[in-house]
């Protein structure tokens, strides 16, 4: 990844914004990105902790296309118990 000056989560529009050394900037679509590789809410709910704790790492994980295998990683299923 290029060196990337700025990153942030843009609420208004979903989006994960960076600006890179080189005066390129990258949106990346929180929702369609989820909707490509979290098949259930316990996936979803770990990427947007991502989005809202450490955008820059969620942006390395959509652009190096690494989100399955951190989602592998790092999820915990539990299911409902009464």
């Amino acid at each position: 990844m290029k060196n990337i000056i700025s990153c942030e989560f843009n609420m208004d529009t979903g989006c994960v914004e960076l600006r890179l050394g080189d005066s390129t900037m990258i949106s990346i679509n929180c929702t369609a990105a989820e909707n490509e590789v979290a098949d259930n809410r316990f996936e979803r709910s770990e990427l947007d902790w991502l989005i809202y704790n450490d955008p820059k790492a969620y942006a390395n994980l959509i652009l190096n296309w690494e989100p399955e295998k951190y989602l592998k990683a790092v999820t915990v299923y539990r299911p409902f118990e009464r």
